[in-house]
């Protein structure tokens, strides 16, 4: 994360460089939109117009021009602006007789930087707007890299959720700021500054609003399939997390819609903090999102990858089995899986790697789990000498752990791969880097209707594991987007 912090950081630097740069290549030149009602094109068309500023002495006018858009759209007329010195302006389109069309108030600082305080225009906007933009879309190119850098064990890590998840958020916030962008260039009295600014503060509303279809149908797909496990597995508990979390995501995303499309009336104050509270709003809700779709993404990715056949040792995660000796579906995929990558590497590699099955013995089950798992390691051809048990583990940290002991004792140089269930290999590798053995894994079918559900258990426990870092991370975002909301304008 340190060196995306540095990139993003030389990112932000240069474009605040091209922004000082692009002011002085626009130097003092200055437009003023106005939008055209029928009064002033009338006007306009007779002749019957004129700028009248106060004080007079502040800035010099150039001749209107009259830039008619499509008829379905609104026409504006263009002012060019020179600036003589700093203050505020008065600027009035009115008629011959005196009849004011339009009034604007202009303010022109010590380096001549002319404001129109209707719009937030000012000298130099596009630039800052071209320099958003690519901000954003650069910030998601740096985070998809990182993501993509995340090879082999180092893959399973907190931050590679982080990558997924912030360069979608930085694509759909770079792609709403080009469209401002254009717009902003091509109709400045619609697109002005101001709903730029509102645009940038409210990133994660816009981002919230525009990912509804997609995040409805994740929603809906995680309710079906936890109805399937229950109807399969029986109403527990644990069998409804599927649920709980399409009823929040569902809930969370309607009220942020009644939130954004409720109506408002109130002092510039009251709006500001109106509009703070639905920003802030969205940025947690947001956060949460991308943090969900990180997950999901590493997850898949991490349940799909197929390591080298070069390994020296395979770990299998263990977990309950019936009072018979005999495995039960969930465990027995864990072993088939890891037989079958020992199969195949044999086969390319001519390279047999050692079986290291873990777990201990729990309550209710007659022997160690690695002990089963040896047994039936045996009953599919596997020789006595290729299988070295761990049988003292309780967690998955415990499973590494152990496993890692054996593995330095036998060859501390060996390479290693665990076996698990699909939606259990990304958490996994975490706890194999916490336990300092790092490795790769690979994960076994499971049944469509359970995966979802047992997936949203692991995301849940690996977001729960780092709380403090991500209540630090929420909190800095809050402050952030909640600021701009304050602050801007």
């Amino acid at each position: 994360m340190k060196k995306a912090g540095r990139q993003i950081a030389v990112l932000a630097l240069v474009l605040t460089v091209l922004c000082i740069l692009g002011r002085f290549v626009f130097h003092h030149s200055f437009s003023l939109y106005v939008l055209e009602n029928g009064a002033i094109h009338e006007a306009f068309e007779s002749g019957n117009i004129q700028i009248v500023t106060d004080p007079p002495d502040l800035l010099t006018v150039g001749e209107m021009e009259e830039i008619k858009e499509a008829e379905d759209q609104e026409s504006f007329v263009r002012i060019p602006v020179e600036p003589l010195k700093p203050g505020r302006v008065d600027l009035e389109l009115v008629t011959k007789d005196g009849e004011q069309l339009s009034y604007h108030l202009l303010q022109v600082d010590g380096l001549l930087t002319v404001l129109d305080t209707g719009h937030g225009n000012f000298t130099g906007d596009s630039m800052v707007l071209i320099a958003v933009t690519l901000f954003w879309l650069l910030v998601s190119a740096i985070m998809f890299r990182q993501f993509l850098g995340k090879r082999g064990a180092a893959f399973y890590s907190h931050m590679t959720i982080y990558y997924a998840g912030i360069s979608i958020f930085s694509l759909v916030t770079g792609l709403v700021m080009m469209f401002l962008t254009v717009m902003h260039i091509l109709n400045p009295a619609v697109y002005g500054m101001y709903r730029a600014f509102d645009t940038i503060a409210g990133a994660s509303m816009s981002f919230m609003m525009l990912t509804t279809p997609l995040l409805l149908i994740f929603a809906l797909a995680m309710a079906v399939s936890n109805l399937a496990l229950v109807r399969h597995e029986g109403l527990r508990p644990a069998n409804l997390l599927g649920i709980l979390v399409s009823v929040l995501l569902i809930g969370g995303e309607l009220l942020g819609w009644y939130v954004f499309l409720g109506d408002f009336a109130g002092s510039e104050r009251e709006w500001r903090i109106y509009m703070t509270i639905q920003n802030t709003y969205a940025t947690v809700f947001v956060y949460f999102q991308c943090m969900l779709t990180g997950a999901v993404i590493c997850g898949i990715k991490a349940a799909r990858y197929q390591p080298d056949t070069d390994k020296d040792f395979i770990v299998i995660l263990g977990c309950w089995f019936r009072p018979d000796g005999s495995l039960p579906p969930l465990l027995k995929g864990r072993v088939d899986r890891a037989l079958a990558f020992w199969k195949r590497q044999k086969e390319v590699s001519g390279k047999e790697a050692c079986f290291i099955p873990s777990g201990g013995q729990g309550h209710d089950e007659p022997m160690p789990e690695a002990e089963a798992m040896r047994r039936y390691l045996i009953s599919q051809g596997v020789p006595e000498g290729l299988i070295r048990v761990e049988d003292r583990s309780r967690t998955t940290l415990e499973n590494m752990k152990y496993s890692g002991e054996i593995i330095r004792e036998m060859n501390p140089e060996g390479k290693a791969i665990f076996s698990t269930t699909n939606y259990h290999v990304f958490r996994s590798g975490i706890w194999a880097e916490k336990a300092g053995i790092p490795m790769e894994g690979i994960g076994s079918r499971t049944k469509w209707w359970f995966w979802p559900n047992a997936f949203m258990r692991e995301t849940a426990g690996l977001l729960l594991s780092r709380w403090k870092q991500e209540a630090v991370f929420l909190a800095l975002l809050i402050v952030f987007f909640g600021a701009l909301s304050m602050l801007i304008r």
